[in-house]
């Protein structure tokens, strides 16, 4: 009893209230809960503990009246009765075809005794071939299960999936020895009836997981469900003795009441199922138990919404009804504890042969059953020719008698007659049996054939193939043989699938935390983490139904590699194929790339020799290795070796991937220094999904800027490297005298020829000085002349000024005498 305080302290004057004995409030509104108050104040609450919490797992059955239990179990008795009237047509031709497989020999009266009864081997052939190949693709010797990686893989979680898968391996093989007789026995009732159920649950006794087959007529579901994890209920028939009946009653498991002896009935379809099967069943000492996993709305065990009203919904239960006494042994919820939605938890695996119509499948019985009994009737009538031929009957004549008996004659025999009359030949005449008939043989053989066609059963007939035939054309012929066949694979696969989940979850939930053994890879203590990390698969291939499909398809795979052996990683190429031929220990055979451990160089050498593969590590110093390397490929004498090995230009383009791998993370690695930052791991995580945008985008910017920064530089060295080398050899340094030589005559003739350029210069320089003195005396000269010039002109001007001035005077003078003393000669 848990009690819990109340939240807020009491409020003052709370003694004062005591005193003045203020009733005592005690309010029930959650029967799971009291809460005690005063005036409407909460003080204490309380609830109910864990301890006092009804088991999830009970037997609710315990705490119901009888007259309950009985009500409920005519209620599902009338439900079953039901159901099982639903599906008698299926059960009628299932229970029929059973006598087909010729498991029992018939001893036959009609038309004579001792006729032919054997059967046709067309559904046993069938059947057998379905399990055989069915078994050894599904459950091979490795074991059955392989693993697939929840989310992003990583190292953690491939080791986590190799001890899973292990583990899983071994609790299926070593430790739940029942499960491959079961597997098997699933796999023969699949095939026959087209529909087989496996049951998953936690077996308290074993203490530990359990897996087993239950026939489809132990199966028993309403009329209309598609599928059994929706099926509104599912009964399972079984049949227990009465020990272990009180066993399970003692360990509590049933309730503890008297069903006296069990009812010794079988109904008519169990007798018919042991008459065909070759078995005398007429009682049956055990207990008949109906396991019904059916919805209900218990009365006291209501669903509720989250305000505590009562919804109607029916939650799932597990209701176990003996049936002969229609007493209920044991109703137990059927959902997880923690689940809140109440989700109906399931045990079953329906394995689906053809699926048809309804809920129930199609097997060989349905598909090839008619083809069967036709191959039967006419083989009968072939051998029953035979018969009659060889051994004829007849008619004779009263009279006639063989001394001793009328048993028929052996070979060789022969005996005395008594004729009455007559020759022998007239006291007897046979009946016309006529040979078998070749026609009748011929129809029988067509029958057959097109059943084993029909069911996927015929063998293709390899030698009509040619041997240069190509892969993909092989290929095309199987897998259109094969095709049925592949699509029931596909169905087995992914029921299988359902199981291993059922499975994974109980051994996850109810193994201790450590393995019984020490794992290959990692800690012990690690169990219940792995499981969350992985899924549990088949090994099968649901894409390729046989072996031979498989390697047919990896040789086109194969050939295609060599095409382009680049864009392909042989060696996981070349592992999946041994794996699938049953090789054990492939990856010994082929390393993987992760499986290679850091060798130093000369090691490498060596196993580059022996065509070993080699693989380098970014941490390494490559610029050593890539020294190593290189050396060994130089070097005379191991050319000289290696060079008559027919595997050597093998063995050199295995140096130069390797050199060129070291080159590639020396590059990286410069890389890095010159951009300030490392780039992103090389996984299989960024092989897969890539780096994030931005840091793509951040990365190239760097790298461009970096890569021209190591261009430049490489540039730069290497030409100096290459000038040191130039400068060590004779023939270039007389080249080098040569060109110096040379370059000191350009230069004396750049000298003489600057010395001649300044000399003429100078001489340009005197001759325009010259030309510009003469400039200046001709300048001068032609002043003086022009003032010369100007002053005759003047002169003479002013002599002419003169002259005309005279004139002027002499006229006027003139102008002045008179006329008459005017003289020629004046």
């Amino acid at each position: 009893m848990a009690i819990e305080k109340s939240l807020y302290q009491a409020p003052l004057g709370m003694d004062q209230l005591a005193m003045e004995e203020a009733p005592i409030e005690i309010a029930i509104e959650d029967p799971e809960s009291i809460e005690i108050g005063i005036d409407g104040m909460p003080i204490l609450r309380i609830e109910k503990g864990e301890d006092d919490e009804e088991d999830f797992g009970a037997n609710l059955a315990e705490d119901m009246s009888e007259q309950d239990l009985q009500s409920l179990a005519n209620d599902l008795i009338g439900d079953f009765d039901d159901d099982i009237s639903s599906r008698r047509d299926w059960m009628q031709t299932y229970v029929d075809g059973l006598e087909l497989l010729g498991m029992k020999i018939e001893e036959r009266t009609e038309p004579w005794e001792g006729a032919c009864g054997v059967y046709h081997p067309l559904l046993s052939e069938a059947l057998v071939k379905f399990q055989s190949e069915t078994m050894m693709e599904t459950f091979p010797s490795a074991g059955p299960v392989k693993i697939e990686i929840i989310g992003r893989e990583t190292p953690e979680k491939k080791d986590a999936a190799e001890r899973v898968k292990e583990d899983m391996n071994y609790q299926l093989t070593d430790v739940m020895k029942e499960y491959r007789p079961e597997h098997e026995r699933m796999l023969w009732g699949l095939g026959l009836s087209g529909n087989a159920f496996k049951k998953v649950y936690y077996d308290p006794n074993l203490g530990r997981q359990a897996s087993i087959f239950v026939p489809a007529e132990d199966i028993v579901v309403p009329y209309g469900a598609s599928n059994i994890e929706t099926s509104e209920r599912v009964t399972h028939v079984m049949r227990k003795t009465k020990n272990e009946l009180i066993k399970l009653q003692v360990a509590g498991f049933y309730r503890d009441i008297d069903l006296e002896d069990p009812v010794n009935s079988l109904d008519e379809i169990e007798k018919k199922i042991a008459e065909k099967m070759g078995f005398r069943a007429t009682t049956d000492d055990r207990f008949k138990l109906l396991e019904m996993h059916v919805s209900l709305d218990l009365s006291g065990h209501e669903h509720k919404d989250d305000d505590g009203k009562l919804t109607g919904i029916a939650l799932p239960y597990v209701v176990t009804i003996e049936k002969g006494t229609s007493n209920i042994l044991a109703i137990r919820r059927n959902w997880e504890p923690t689940d809140d939605t109440h989700a109906k938890r399931n045990h079953f695996v329906h394995y689906g042969y053809i699926p048809g119509f309804g809920f129930y499948c199609f097997g060989l019985i349905h598909l090839i059953g008619a083809f069967a009994k036709s191959g039967t009737s006419i083989l009968r009538q072939l051998v029953d020719a035979g018969t009659l031929s060889n051994l004829p009957g007849g008619f004779k004549t009263r009279g006639l008698r063989v001394k001793g008996d009328d048993t028929p004659i052996a070979p060789g025999e022969f005996r005395d007659v008594d004729v009455p009359s007559g020759a022998l030949k007239d006291n007897l005449m046979p009946l016309p049996y006529k040979e078998p008939s070749q026609t009748l043989y011929m129809l029988m053989n067509q029958i057959i054939d097109e059943g084993r066609r029909f069911a996927a059963a015929a063998d293709m007939k390899v030698s009509d193939m040619s041997a240069n035939s190509p892969v993909g054309t092989t290929l095309a012929i199987l897998e259109r043989t094969l095709k049925v066949m592949s699509a029931v694979q596909a169905r087995i696969h992914y029921a299988m699938k359902q199981e291993f989940r059922l499975l994974k979850k109980i051994i996850a939930d109810y193994t201790p935390d450590e393995y019984t053994y020490e794992p290959i890879e990692g800690s012990r203590r690690a169990k219940k983490s792995d499981y969350d990390q992985v899924n549990v698969i088949p090994v099968s291939d649901p894409n390729a139904a046989t072996m031979s499909q498989k390697v047919v398809q990896y040789q086109a795979a194969l050939q295609l590699a060599q095409t382009a052996p680049q864009l392909y990683d042989l060696p996981l190429l070349h592992r999946q194929m041994l794996d699938v031929l049953g090789i054990k220990n492939y990856s010994k055979l082929v390393p993987s790339q992760d499986d290679r451990k850091p060798i130093d160089p000369v090691t490498e050498n060596q196993n580059i020799l022996m065509m070993k593969p080699v693989k380098a590590f970014l941490y390494q110093d490559h610029q050593a290795h890539i020294a190593v390397h290189m050396s060994a490929m130089q070097d005379p004498k191991i050319q000289q070796l290696v060079g008559q090995n027919p595997q050597a230009q093998v063995m050199q383009a295995g140096m130069m991937a390797h050199i060129n791998e070291h080159i590639g993370y020396e590059y990286r690695k410069q890389m890095e220094m010159r951009m300030g930052m490392e780039l992103p791991p090389d996984n299989k995580q960024y092989e897969e999904e890539g780096i994030p945008e931005q840091l793509e985008v951040r990365i190239s910017q760097l790298a461009a800027q970096a890569a021209q920064q190591m261009l430049q530089q490489n540039q730069q060295e290497v030409q100096a490297q290459q000038n040191a080398q130039a400068a060590q050899d004779p023939l270039v340094q007389m080249q080098q005298m040569e060109l110096q030589l040379k370059q000191a005559d350009l230069q004396l003739k750049q000298q003489k020829l600057q010395i001649d350029a300044a000399a003429k210069e100078d001489q340009l320089q005197i001759e325009r000085d010259r030309i510009e003195t003469q400039k200046e005396i001709a300048g001068m000269q032609v002043g003086a002349k022009a003032a010369k010039d100007k002053a005759d002109l003047e002169a003479k001007m002013e002599l002419e000024s003169l002259k005309i001035g005279a004139d002027i005077a002499y006229k006027k003078a003139q102008s002045n005498v008179p006329k008459g003393t005017q003289t020629k000669g004046d």
